[in-house]
């Protein structure tokens, strides 16, 4: 009979405690940081394939033209730590149409260039040097980190305004956040406008070319707040 009372009052108590709870004046809103940017760092994706009928041969080819890469790229002082081998293979494909099997050997390196002035001639000796895929140019900014902490916190400001607009005919205070909660969802900063193209200036080969425009990077964060009212 105790042991049954005793459930009937921490049953009752629980009750009690989340309508206390649920009974707690509160808004939630979201907020937004933005903050734009003009990146000053590129990450290159580069592959070098080659393709043959011996994959001994193949294979020899391809490591001797990324030989040439890597000296390539280091001669123009990026430091080693700055690119990076990420993927290897070698794959024998077979030709059913004329019955022959031919190899394929593949090496992709990654490049954080950031000196963009050295974009171009980077470039161009990539391809020299015998890389003929270039997969993916990303733009970045050496200050990211702390641009989106910047971001952060424009977006609990932008949040706490909202909440005020809304209370502010009701005769109430926003009081202490409860809960923040970020819903950027391990967002990535997109390049707006970001863009490679080359342009022959005529037909002067000395001329300047523009071969690159980076636009600017947008950081946006978002979150969710949860305030007391007052």
């Amino acid at each position: 009979m105790k042991k049954a009372a005793l459930i009937l009052v921490t049953i009752f108590s629980s009750m009690i405690h989340a309508q206390e709870i649920k009974q707690i004046p509160m808004i939630n809103v979201s907020g937004e940081g933005k903050i734009k940017t003009i990146p000053d760092q590129a990450s290159i994706s580069i592959s070098l394939e080659t393709k043959g009928t011996n994959a001994a041969d193949v294979k020899k080819e391809n490591d001797t033209k990324m030989d040439a890469v890597l000296k390539f790229i280091k001669s123009l002082a990026i430091a080693k730590e700055d690119f990076q081998t990420q993927r290897v293979s070698l794959n024998q494909n077979y030709d059913y149409e004329k019955k022959k099997r031919n190899y394929v050997a593949t090496q992709t390196v990654q490049i954080l260039l950031k000196d963009l002035s050295k974009y171009d001639a980077l470039m161009d000796g990539l391809v020299s040097s015998g890389v003929n895929r270039i997969d993916n140019v990303e733009f970045k900014s050496s200050k990211f980190n702390l641009l989106q902490s910047e971001a952060r916190k424009l977006a609990v400001k932008d949040a706490k305004v909202k909440a005020e607009d809304f209370v502010s005919v009701l005769g109430q205070k926003v009081g202490k956040a409860i809960t923040i909660t970020d819903n950027s969802q391990g967002y990535t900063p997109q390049p707006r406008y970001a863009m490679m193209k080359t342009m022959a200036m005529g037909n002067d080969e000395s001329a300047p070319r523009e071969t690159l425009a980076t636009g600017e990077i947008e950081i946006v964060v978002n979150v969710n707040v949860s305030f007391i009212l007052e």
